[in-house]
Formats: structure tokens, sequence, C-alpha cells
């Protein structure tokens, strides 16, 4: 944390010291206020560059949770497939209390005409509670540097963005809360699968007349490193390991207009691609769902083995409850589409999407996981301060095991908000969540989701500036 300290000491410095230097004189951000509400696109505007300017910003968020989970497992003592005792078992009963509160930190600064840098950092998160680096990048709207008006008519439409960044993969991952910055969320959480990874890349935009488009590439890794990619020795149940990684392919194509004063249309389908992955899309979040503790079980026996999933030790250990990751292996493609049309107060969202990758690492099957969402909201009040709004989600697939038969997530949300200014935002929502066609052990030990559920109240209040 020290060094955040410093290093804010010393931007506040370098601006005492230079004249020409200035706060917030940012060319091109979305902002992070109310303002920033389904602004999708890299955006261009006609801030006017006056020498060096630095951006400071944060965002932080704190639930109050009264949920509940519930399952169909037998309670106290049963046999296990293999016959050995299970004893002690039932779920974590969980408190109506406080989450751990969750912050975030922009840093950023404008070099030059159309030139800026910018690194978010996670203050506070579930899955790290120490200050740790999201991730950053260099966003270039202008080659001026190059030569004055180089490549002008080019660039009046196209933006560039390099760095280990928030790859732009769909479009759901706008409204998503972002550990700390929660603001664009109208609901609590995001998907039950949930598209989000931080890998090093380049995107280039081209954005004219109402039509966006984007072509990304990546190094498919979350964590970098320069060690020598060694391919897994074949095993009987994993008899084709990768023998490399290849880069990820992202693109997206669709048209967005303000068709009149009331009424806004937007349609686009995005490409998530690798042929020989490392890491994978759905599990690369590392900040930690909102349902803190749901579908967890205490420590119990089974035979004389303790069984515990570190639910009552360490959050991190199991930061993604409430979601669903299909644990793709060696390959992925995802599909998404979304449509998003807001007509006066009232707006829906949408996600259809198909994921296909290896049924499991080391083995060249294919299996395919489809989600859909539907978000409709009414926004109200003289600046649409207030809204409510109602989510439906669910996910269907073939899971990462020998059973062949899908199963299948369902959740339905209402939410209620009221932004008290345009950086303050009170948001209350009802979760209920249902688990089917889960098997009932996952080999010799019990399946926590076998005819599970989790319900209730959150509570969410929101800063970001």
């Amino acid at each position: 944390m020290k060094v955040i300290y410093f290093l804010a000491a010393a931007l506040l410095g370098i601006t005492a010291v230079q004249a020409q230097n200035s706060f917030g004189q940012m060319q091109n951000m979305i902002p992070r206020d109310k303002s920033g509400l389904n602004v999708f696109d890299v955006k261009k505007d006609s801030v006017e560059f006056k020498g060096l300017s630095v951006d400071l910003g944060a965002a932080f968020a704190l639930q109050f949770q009264a949920m509940n989970s519930y399952n169909g497992q037998t309670e106290g003592s049963f046999l296990a497939p293999n016959g050995n005792q299970i004893t002690g078992y039932r779920l974590n009963n969980l408190s109506n209390n406080f989450n751990l509160p969750t912050a975030n930190m922009t840093i950023g600064a404008q070099l030059f005409d159309g030139v800026r840098v910018n690194l978010d950092l996670y203050l506070a998160s579930r899955h790290h509670n120490e200050t740790w680096v999201k991730g950053g990048y260099l966003q270039i709207d202008k080659l001026d540097f190059i030569k004055k008006d180089f490549l002008k008519d080019f660039m009046k439409y196209a933006t560039i963005k390099i760095g280990q960044m928030e790859n732009n993969y769909g479009d759901a991952h706008f409204r998503r809360s972002d550990n700390g910055q929660a603001l664009m969320n109208p609901f609590i959480e995001g998907n039950i699968m949930d598209a989000f990874t931080t890998e090093m890349g380049m995107e280039v935009y081209y954005n004219r007349n109402g039509w966006v488009s984007m072509l990304g590439v990546t190094n498919s890794k979350l964590n970098q490193n320069v060690v020598e990619f060694v391919p897994s020795a074949p095993t009987a149940t994993a008899p084709n390991p990768n023998t490399t990684v290849s880069p990820t392919i992202l693109a997206k194509f669709g048209y967005d207009k303000q068709l009149n004063e009331d009424l806004r249309v937007r349609l686009t389908g995005s490409l998530y691609h690798n042929a020989n992955t490392s890491g994978n899309l759905y599990s690369s979040e590392r900040a930690g769902s909102r349902y803190y503790g749901v579908m967890t079980n205490q420590a119990y026996k089974n035979g004389t083995t303790t069984v515990d999933n570190n639910q009552t030790k360490d959050l991190a250990a199991n930061h993604t409850t409430g979601r669903f990751n299909p644990a793709f292996g060696n390959k992925l493609t995802s599909f998404m589409i979304n449509p998003f049309v807001k007509y006066k107060g009232l707006e829906f969202f949408g996600t259809f999407e198909r994921a296909e990758g290896g049924k499991a690492r080391g083995i060249d099957d294919t299996r395919v996981v489809n989600q859909y969402a539907a978000d409709l909201v009414y926004r109200f009040g003289s600046t649409e301060q207030f809204y409510v709004g109602g989510r439906y989600n669910v996910v269907s697939g073939q899971l990462d095991n020998n059973n062949s038969k899908e199963a299948s997530i369902n959740r339905v949300e209402a939410s209620a908000g009221w932004f008290m200014t345009k950086n303050i935002l009170a948001k209350l929502a009802y979760v209920n969540q249902n688990y089917v066609d889960y098997d009932q052990f996952i080999g010799n030990n019990v399946n926590n989701l076998y005819e599970g559920k989790f319900n209730g109240l959150m509570f969410e209040a929101v800063i970001s500036f």
C-alpha cells in the first residue's frame, strides 16, 4: 500500500514543479461515473491537449449479504459410491452480514496529443486482500508523435490499445462488476459464466457512422513469463496434451446508432479463439464473485479422510462461488452476440453465447456450453437517477467429467437502484439460483451442487470517480 501513497505523492509533485502539467485533461476516455453507463466502445472526443496531464481515480464497493444455500444431499451419515462412510456433511451456514469491502484505483496520464496511458489496480479484493495490478495499456488515438497528421484520415476513426489489459470480448464485460467498480452494473453480479481475462496483446478499433469493429491478438497468457513450454506427458486419461501455446484471436463487429432522441439500437457479435490455450477465459477473473460462501460445505469425513474446501479458512481459495467455469482444455472458441436497445428510460441488454472447447486437458474431444441472459431495466427520474430491473440467466452444457448428460444453472435477479449523485449508487437485489441435473457425487466425494440452490437479498453501495 505504501507504494501507492508514494506514487500518488510523486504525481502531485510533478504537477507542482512543472506548470504546464494538470489533472484531468484526459482525451478519449470512458467516464467512470454515471455518464459512462452503456458506453461500450472506445470514444473520440474534442478535449484539447495542453501538455502532460494526470488522471487519478478510484472505486469502492460494499455489500450486505443475506443469502442461504440448499441442496438435495443427506446431512449427517451416508455412503459414498465406493462404500466409504460420509459423516458430518452439510453446507456452510451463512450469516447475514457485510462482505469484504473492495476497492480499485486508476492512475493514468495524457502523454501526448492522442496518446495516453492507463494503469488499473485492485487495492483490496476477495481473492487478494493486498494491493495488486489488474492491468494497464497505452491508448493511441493519433499518430502525430510520428509526424504531424500522420494517417490523419484513418486515425480519425481508429484507436490502438497495447498492453496487458481487460480484453474486449463481448459487450457483457462492460456491464459487469469489476471488483470495486460496480457503478455500471444495474445488478449485483455479472453472468453465471463470466467471460473476463487480462492477457498481453493489442487491439485495433475502427468505429465510423455507427459501425463498430475491433480486431485483436494476445499471447493467451494470464501470468507472463519466458519459461519454455514443456508439454505434459501423455497418460491414459489425457493422451493428447498441448504441445504448444497459441495466440488468441479477438474480434468484434456490430452497429450502434442513436436513431432519434428516444431510441438507441446496438447489436454486436464477438469472437474469442485459441487453438492451443494455456489459460481459461472463464476462470481468469481473479477479484471474485459477489455471492460469498454460497454452495460450500463444512469439513466432513469421507471414510478416514477429511474433506475441506477452505471456505472457513480462506475466501481466496474459493473465490468464484455462484459462477460456472466450463474448464475447457487444449482449445477454446467462443462466440457472443449482444443486442442492446434503449427507448427513453427502458433498456434491454442480451447475451447469447456459445463456447466450444476441449472436453478436458489432454483430450481432443470437444464439448459445448451455451449461455443466455436477458436484462430489462427501467430508469426514471429527472436525470434517470432511479431504476428497477430484472435479469434471467441460464447456462447449460456437458461438464468436465465422464458423464455425457448436460447440466444447467439458472438465475433470476430483481434489482432496484438509486444514483444519489453521479458518483454514488445504492442498489438492492433479490437473487434465486438453481442447479439442475448435477450428479450426487464427484468421484467419491459429495457434490455440493446436487439439487442445489441459493437465494436471498443483497444490498450494495458503490462510489466511483
